[in-house]
């Protein structure tokens, strides 16, 4: 039997806003005598709204009620209304996430539009969202190679790199558009990075400066050059380490880059090139483009066109889909329920391996943290590699060798397809002699991107019910 549901999409990111409305058709793929597996298998874009340029009250603040008025417009002209929609996500990306008040924007934009995936996207979980919006990982999985999408957005470029299909390494840059504004003729901001980025190459640009094309061409061409570093297509300079985001990790230079791929606001610039006024959007953005375009580090690999570009972090709207855990389970009761807790999926090439199996979760899980800290997730991996009671105690131990100092305000959350949590979870246990809450369960794929709700046991204790959230692009 199937069922059609309407979605929504909101992406708040650091120079443009923009909703997008989808409609999924949703069917049970299971066959009559097994539990149902509700999956995706119809979507169809039904509404795309404008693109607005993010309303900022302050440098600091993110205006809440133009960008409600942005939500409330829109809707009307998708001719939506909340009640109508099942399910959806608000992303809120780039420079934006680190506005004073952008916990304030998630809870006003959640509270209007419904009960959706609602996340700060980090510098690396936008990194992933965009790349997957574009169609890296896709791409690596289809041509059997290893491809990294940079997103170049108004304040950030966000940088994912996928080796045939899977995730391998992601960083963040303050390379971005809207890091020179221009109004009438002259400079009139410059982020203190790109002021330090060209005095380091001797060129010396100072807000109140007539917008020279060619001076400021000069600059996107080491903004270029900066982004060439960063995939190690070319040799790092001296203030390359200063440019990443919060002082974040490079990426690993192992998978090398087979492929590119560009994302975000300057790609669909580059996409878009017409010779018009290059500073038709008050920045560097079109400037930007063009040096990229011209870089012959980047060019050195083999381009493939994204999927998406402007709209690639709008991975839209998510399809809530319940499943019901397997009945060999283990848990505490008083954890439960748990709502919106992000997946960090170790992949099956990594899974057979025990110290790949380690070091796949250890380097996912800044991806879920803040200020240093790693957050709430739920580690999903197959299980079908470690099934007898010898090598599920083995896989205990890894678990909770690279787990037990990690997360330590939440419980610890393991999800996977094969029949072993049972035992995996006693085994847990032991190994932590009890020191943590520790949540096994079963019968469950959930992927890289996604959302869980675990809900309260039900069937006398036997099973307990799953929500996944998927992030529409993302699946």
């Amino acid at each position: 039997m199937r069922e059609s549901i309407y979605s929504v999409g909101i992406d708040v990111g650091t120079s443009t806003t923009q909703l997008i409305f989808c409609r999924l058709t949703m069917e049970n793929q299971a066959s009559s005598y097994v539990v149902p597996r509700i999956g995706i298998v119809e979507k169809e874009v039904i509404y795309k709204s404008r693109i607005y340029f993010t309303p900022l009250s302050t440098q600091s603040d993110i205006d809440v009620e133009k960008l409600k008025e942005i939500v409330r417009v829109e809707y009307q002209a998708a001719g939506m209304t909340p009640a109508d929609l099942k399910t959806g996500a608000v992303i809120i990306t780039g420079e934006t996430a680190r506005k004073k008040n952008a916990d304030d924007v998630l809870a006003a934009l959640s509270d209007m539009a419904g009960d959706f995936v609602v996340a700060v996207a980090g510098p690396d979980l936008e990194s992933v969202l965009s790349a997957k919006g574009a169609g890296a990982d896709r791409i690596s999985e289809e041509k059997r190679i290893t491809a990294v999408n940079i997103d170049i957005g108004g304040g950030t470029s966000n940088i994912a790199l996928f080796e045939k299909g899977s995730l391998r390494g992601t960083a963040c840059l303050d390379i971005g558009g809207r890091l020179i504004k221009v109004s009438d003729g002259v400079v009139d901001y410059i982020y203190p990075k790109i002021t330090a980025l060209s005095r380091t190459h001797g060129i010396d640009i100072q807000v109140g400066d007539p917008a020279d094309v060619q001076k400021l061409s000069k600059v996107c061409d080491l903004m270029a050059e900066q982004l060439a570093m960063a995939v190690h297509l070319s040799r790092p300079d001296g203030i390359h380490r200063k440019m990443y985001t919060n002082d974040g990790v490079e990426m690993t230079d192992s998978p090398k880059a087979g492929a590119i791929m560009f994302s975000g606001g300057v790609a669909e610039c580059m996409r878009e090139a017409d010779g018009e006024d290059v500073f038709r959007f008050g920045d560097i953005g079109v400037l930007l483009a063009e040096a990229i375009s011209r870089n012959a580090s980047l060019g050195s690999i083999p381009w493939y066109p994204a999927r998406e570009t402007i709209r690639a972090t709008v991975v839209g709207a998510g399809s809530h889909t319940t499943e019901v855990s397997g009945s060999t389970i283990s848990y505490v009761s008083d954890c439960l329920p748990l709502k919106n807790v992000p997946v960090l999926r170790v992949e099956q090439q990594d899974e057979q391996n025990l110290e790949t199996f380690r070091d796949s979760i250890a380097a996912q899980l800044p991806m879920f943290g803040e200020n240093g800290e790693p957050g709430l997730a739920a580690v999903s991996f197959s299980g079908n590699f470690h099934t007898d009671f010898v090598r599920i105690q083995e896989l205990a131990a890894t678990l909770a060798d690279v787990l037990k100092d990690k997360m330590k305000t939440h419980p610890l959350i393991l999800v996977m397809e094969n029949d072993i949590a049972k035992v995996l979870g006693n085994a847990l246990n032991v190994m932590l002699e009890n020191s943590r809450k520790v949540l096994c369960i079963d019968g469950i794929h959930a992927g890289s991107g996604d959302y869980l709700d675990i809900g309260e046991p039900a069937a006398g204790g036997r099973v307990v019910p799953v929500v996944i959230k998927t992030l529409i692009f993302n699946s």
